[in-house]
């Protein structure tokens, strides 16, 4: 009887990708968090992210060009610009995910998530 009172959609619809209006509300929200910061994005994200919202690519081909266009100019970029740029990305993906929750536990794990890359890149560099 249970399974006649389930939405036999509510699976479907929860795994959808999210709107153009959702997807441009994480972007915004993932851009306002890095100004926060005193961080400022690119024009090349604010380019590529708009792709992402009309539907043009997908939030992970976004990342992917971002990366590209930073390995392209080979540290003739500032650091922080390049930071923000790959950090709002990483914020709108999981912004964008149906599944986000905020718990203390997902906190801990987005802050890995959007800062150990980065970290490794830093510790490296010191080291160099």
């Amino acid at each position: 009887m249970d399974d006649i009172k389930k939405d036999p959609f509510e699976e479907y619809i929860k795994n959808l990708p999210p709107s153009r209006k959702e997807l441009g509300q994480a972007w915004s929200a993932a851009v306002g968090l890095q100004d926060v910061d005193g961080l400022k994005p690119s024009d090349y994200l604010y380019s590529t992210a708009k792709k992402n919202i009309d539907g043009e690519i997908t939030i992970d081909e976004a990342g992917e060009l971002i990366n590209s266009y930073y390995e392209s100019k080979q540290g003739r970029t500032e650091h922080s610009t390049e930071e923000a740029d790959k950090v709002s990305q990483r914020i709108a993906k999981l912004l964008s995910d149906k599944s986000f929750v905020f718990s203390p536990a997902q906190y801990i794990s987005i802050h890995r998530e959007l800062f150990i890359r980065n970290s490794r890149h830093l510790i490296l560099t010191t080291l160099s």
